[in-house]
């Protein structure tokens, strides 16, 4: 029953969304299509801005609609940290 838990648990974490407003290039990456280079992109820009929807990723260079749609079920727009 422990294990079930444990699995459980770990699957749900592997299946949350990604907050573009908080999360460290290191969980970033842990985003299917999102490698080291445009993690850095996206702390870069979210040091002076604030992302105020996913479409914003769109101002990340090599970020266009298409790789947009894929990301989307994965990321989520928390509140701005600054």
């Amino acid at each position: 029953m422990k294990l079930f838990i444990v699995t459980a648990l770990s699957a749900a974490a592997l299946f949350a969304a990604v907050d573009i407003n908080s999360a460290t290039p290191e969980q970033l990456q842990n985003v299917k299509g999102i490698g080291e280079k445009k993690a850095k992109q996206i702390v870069a820009f979210r040091e002076t801005n604030c992302f105020q929807s996913l479409n914003d990723l769109t101002k990340i260079k090599g970020i266009g609609a298409k790789t947009l749609e894929k990301l989307k079920p994965q990321l989520k727009v928390g509140p701005c940290r600054k």
